[in-house]
């Protein structure tokens, strides 16, 4: 298939499950570190780069598709976010692979713990002096998987939907 075949609903559908479906993934992944008070790693928040940049190119892709730009921006907007969604699988699947211990993770990746809660010192010198946990690490597993395996599956779904988007007629 061309990425120059006519779009349809099939692209619009795609892209805006995709904007919202990359916003709730990353929102939940915000949601446990602002109000879970989980703490990300270096690693983790890497993996939320993709999504950051995916989110606006799926609503730029769903515009595109609604105002029916030539097939070649809808596709080629669908198929840059399914790209992405596999890089994002990738960090996923290393940092998995980290946290169990299967290869070394990156050097500067800091071992420690967060600093007491604030106390009324100077807020910023206390947000200076958290460290963020090791990505040899997790920070949880649910049901036998830590946010980085939960991020693999999310990112192989949102990659398998923005490429059929991309390629299907």
């Amino acid at each position: 298939m061309s990425l120059t075949a006519p779009t349809g609903k099939t692209q619009t559908y795609s892209a805006a499950l995709l904007a919202l479906g990359m916003a709730a993934t990353v929102g939940t992944a915000l949601g446990f570190q602002h109000l879970g008070g989980y703490i990300p790693c270096k690693l983790c928040l890497e993996q939320r780069t993709p999504y950051y940049i995916g989110i606006p190119l799926m609503a730029l892709g769903f515009i595109a598709a609604w105002l029916k730009a030539p097939a070649i921006i809808t596709r080629g907007l669908l198929a840059a976010g399914g790209l992405l969604m596999l890089y994002g699988m990738g960090l996923g699947v290393y940092h998995s692979g980290v946290e169990w211990g299967w290869w070394e993770g990156p050097a500067d990746c800091a071992i420690g713990a967060p600093t007491s809660s604030y106390e009324g010192g100077n807020l910023l010198d206390q947000l200076n002096a958290v460290i963020p946990p090791s990505c040899t690490e997790a920070a949880g597993r649910f049901l036998g998987l830590s946010f980085a395996g939960w991020n693999v599956l999310a990112s192989a779904l949102w990659a398998a939907i923005a490429l059929r988007g991309a390629f299907k007629r």
